[in-house]
């Protein structure tokens, strides 16, 4: 409740300071209508709209004053459906680090990695120089072969010897999930990072960052300074940046017992925060295709201040991402859409479900949360339409890229028909699945259709505002999209779902030799990674997994989450028979699967 009320006195007072002004009541799409709702929700006010925030929360009211003024009946909470989401993390209030005579001091001298477990261990130390267990052809590095990490704390540095090349083989087993992962099969119970010299030079500990998957690794994770790493090394006769100097110029091995006994315990803690998806309908006129619905949608949720562990592309500036193009454009483009529709409404037969999404920037979590949660019969969608970035027309090309146009066979056919004459040039794409919340309906066998008009220098990043904005273009998209909704509702018979291309990202980055055919569930939060759907015919369909399936191991290897799932499969090789580990209604079962 408090919350609520915080949200509309700032709201209120923003709007008392003319930063919002009233809509006009013209039904038509203006350029002024489309330049006031992106001006209100781009604006430096609303700080980047990010999911759980008051200015997220403003924007969602802003959305559903607008929606309701436009006569549509607002459904769920108010027009609104509520999930909670993962946005930040807080340390907790037992975390230490001791050995010998020496006591640390939390963000001094040490600080947990976002991902680690929380645990308190009591173990001796190893050193394992860079963490590395390869066995490739062209790459054979093992740091574990000449110690017994089992039952102990291992000290990795960060980084790999090749930091200043971009196509280093050392890259996908780099990271620090990597690496304690390796740890953890190794048998370690924890693991300290130390930066060399050649890595960080200042030695800062990793800020405490949320990487966007709940779940964690299994051992403990946690960043030390030198000095710390340094004292640990004790009689050693060298320092960190003398094994890193080494590592780098001979690239073998360098790995031993250190005696020491370290205590430690970590304890980081997940905020869940609070956001919404705006829902509402316009009732269609005919008695027996109102019960059918069209979406219209777009999301309107950004990435506030943006920074590390967010999609910003500019993660070191603590500066508003306003998202005019991204997505401001978008719910500008439906709130037009749908005073225009509602203008119309008695030659509307099917009625119109209108979807503005939360936390889409997050993974997608506004529409799978309805998906999963749904307000109506899903199976009474008939056509989705997602607007996602739509003002950034290129004046040159004029290109509006299109997707999901194979996702019914009569697409096509349906689009060409008002696209005879269009100020842009339309490109069609054929697949359903997509970065933006139309995949999450795509997975429900719903047709859909995407519209954007393409990334730019400023996507993701505080450059992302109003003054790059293409309003005479984007008011043309919009009119198309209208002419397409209209044919939609009222046409005899609904387009026919059909396949097209993989239900998942078919593609793969290039450190990964194989695929296994499944859909991450982005909000899935147990121990695992989560599948929300499978490839038809592809590796894991064959070898008999599930949408609903968690896999928890890969070849007798554990997998906690989405990270441990990307670094076991870039282990793996084409034609590899593996045994895979799921959880199926809290049953364990055992899939063996081909690559």
């Amino acid at each position: 409740m408090k919350n609520k009320l915080l949200s509309i006195i700032i709201l209120i007072a923003i709007w008392n300071c003319g930063t919002l002004t009233k809509t006009s009541s013209s039904p038509e799409i203006t350029i002024e209508e489309l330049r006031e709702h992106i001006g209100f929700l781009a604006s430096d006010s609303l700080k980047g709209r990010k999911p759980g925030t008051p200015e997220g929360r403003i924007s969602a009211e802003y959305i559903t004053e607008q929606i309701k003024n436009c006569g549509f009946q607002p459904i769920g909470d108010n027009g609104c459906q509520y999930f909670e989401v993962v946005t930040s993390l807080n340390l907790g209030i037992n975390n230490s680090l001791n050995f010998g005579n020496f006591t640390g001091v939390i963000n001094t001298d040490f600080t947990p990695l976002g991902f680690t477990a929380n645990a308190s261990v009591s173990a001796p130390v190893v050193f394992a120089g860079y963490g590395f267990n390869i066995n490739e052809d062209s790459l054979k590095w093992n740091d574990y072969s000449n110690i017994d990490a089992y039952g102990k704390l291992v000290i990795i540095l960060r980084g790999d010897p090749e930091l200043e090349n971009s196509e280093s083989k050392f890259i996908p087993y780099s990271s620090e999930r990597k690496k304690v992962m390796i740890a953890q099969d190794f048998g370690a119970v924890g693991v300290l990072f130390v930066s060399g010299n050649e890595m960080d030079e200042q030695d800062e500990l990793l800020p405490l960052i949320y990487d966007q998957v709940p779940s964690r690794a299994e051992i403990s994770a946690i960043h030390i300074t030198r000095n710390v790493a340094n004292q640990l090394l004790g009689n050693s006769s060298t320092t960190i940046s003398d094994l890193e100097a080494t590592l780098n110029a001979n690239r073998n091995p360098i790995s031993f017992e250190i005696n020491q006994i370290i205590n430690a315990q970590t304890d980081v803690q997940l905020t869940p925060v609070t956001t919404q998806n705006v829902v509402a309908v316009l009732p269609g006129s005919d008695q027996i295709l109102k019960d059918e619905y069209i979406l219209l949608g777009a999301h309107y949720d950004h990435l506030g201040f943006g920074g590390p562990g967010t999609s910003s592309r500019t993660p070191e500036l603590h500066e508003i991402h306003n998202g005019a193009d991204d997505n401001a454009s978008g719910v500008a483009a439906i709130i037009e859409l749908a005073e225009k529709l509602s203008a119309n409404r008695n030659n509307i037969k099917r009625s119109i479900l209108f979807m503005s999404f939360g936390a889409e920037e997050m993974g997608l979590l506004g529409s799978k949360y309805f998906t999963k949660n749904p307000l109506i019969d899903l199976e009474q969608i008939k056509l989705v339409f997602n607007l996602d970035m739509v003002g950034r027309l290129k004046p040159d090309s004029k290109e509006l890229i299109i997707g999901g146009t194979g996702t019914a066979p009569e697409m096509e056919e349906f689009l060409n028909t008002h696209s005879s004459e269009n100020y842009f040039i339309p490109k069609f794409s054929p697949g359903g699945y997509g970065p933006s919340d139309h995949a999450s309906f795509y997975l429900k066998d719903i047709p859909v259709l995407f519209f954007f008009t393409g990334v730019h220098d400023e996507y993701h990043t505080p450059a992302d505002d109003i003054e790059k904005i293409n309003f005479e273009g984007e008011k043309h998209i919009v009119d198309f999209v209208y002419s397409l909704i209209m044919d939609a509702t009222n046409r005899e018979t609904n387009l026919t779902f059909q396949e097209s291309g993989p239900k998942g990202n078919s593609g793969t980055r290039k450190k990964y030799k194989v695929k296994l055919g499944v859909v991450p569930d982005f909000t899935f939060s147990g121990n695992g990674f989560g599948i929300d759907d499978v490839v038809e015919n592809g590796p894991a369909h064959i070898g008999g997994m599930q949408k609903g399936d968690a896999i928890i191991s890969m070849e007798g290897k554990s997998v906690s989450n989405i990270y441990d799932y990307m670094n076991r499969l870039a282990d793996f090789k084409v034609g590899q028979r593996i045994s895979i580990e799921v959880l199926r209604n809290n049953e364990k079962i055992i899939l063996i699967v081909d690559l």
